[in-house]
């Protein structure tokens, strides 16, 4: 009980194309079974009592994807704007031209590469060769951020772009009531400061992170403990407190993106129930 399930059962009294008994397909949630019947709640509509002596079969069916993880990469991706004010997007068909006019510390690949998810509407080699003038014009070195499997890496490597293995990550969502009832109660070390649709948790000197709001979607980004305080669960309360934020905004989804050689972050997220939606990676030009 409880599982998703398809039975095919005979409809007494009427009869099939063929000739024989006419059966029909249902589909729902097994919500009783015994005592000589199944019942299933169909999706909409009212339960169907159906005596077990009809199924002439059944078997489990995968849960339905919820509506967030058929979202396409390209709009997974997109939420991203809202993690940084400084950010300017130019866009090049549905491709994104990223950069970021005001960049504190190293430059992240995120804000300054060129989003190359959907259509550009140009042949791929016009289009890389707008991407590098894009940034040449910057002073910025050329990226591109592209989905793994996808045509648009396929037509970087042809066009002999390298991939930047460092950059390798996943992007997570998950229902943010989902993850949340994981998470401990936020306590009161953790310092909450709003900038609009930004926010920055910060524990002491310790711990931090940031988060920022696009629609109903929440990213998470730049959770960071000292290495000497780690594993004291400073992590943990940062995000809580992020999500905390999130909930009192009317968001519904959290997302962030994981490197994916990082086994620690992987295993927490996991716990988490932020599951995988799309794997992304960076190139760079050639002789660059």
């Amino acid at each position: 009980m409880g599982k998703r399930i398809v039975v095919r059962r005979l409809l007494r009294g009427e009869t099939g194309p063929s000739g024989g008994p006419a059966m029909t397909d249902l589909l729902g949630i097994c919500v009783a079974w015994g005592e000589g019947r199944c019942v299933v709640q169909p999706e909409d509509g009212e339960p169907v009592e159906i005596a077990i002596r009809d199924i002439v079969s059944g078997k489990p069916v995968p849960p339905r994807p919820s509506v967030r993880m058929r979202v396409s990469a390209r709009d997974a991706e997109l939420h991203t704007a809202a993690l940084w004010g400084s950010v300017e997007s130019t866009p090049l068909g549905e491709w994104v031209l990223r950069t970021d006019t005001a960049p504190v510390g190293r430059l992240r690949r995120r804000a300054n590469s060129c989003l190359a998810m959907g259509d550009p509407r140009l042949p791929y080699d016009e289009a890389a060769a707008a991407v590098r003038a894009f940034y040449d014009e910057r002073g910025r070195p050329s990226y591109v951020q592209v989905e793994v499997g996808s045509e648009a890496e396929a037509a970087f490597r042809d066009l002999g772009w390298t991939h930047d293995p460092t950059g390798d990550s996943e992007l997570r969502l998950a229902s943010l009531s989902q993850v949340r009832r994981r998470l401990p109660g936020t306590g009161d070390r953790a310092h909450l400061t709003v900038d609009g649709p930004r926010a920055l948790v910060t524990i002491d000197d310790v711990a931090r992170g940031e988060a920022g709001v696009d629609d109903d979607w929440i990213g998470v980004h730049g959770i960071e403990v000292a290495p000497a305080h780690r594993r004291q669960g400073l992590g943990t309360t940062v995000l809580a407190e992020l999500l905390e934020w999130g909930a009192e905004q009317g968001v519904t989804t959290v997302w962030l993106h994981v490197e994916s050689d990082n086994t620690p972050a992987l295993q927490w997220y996991d716990a988490l129930a932020l599951a995988p939606h799309h794997e992304c990676r960076y190139f760079t030009p050639p002789g660059s």
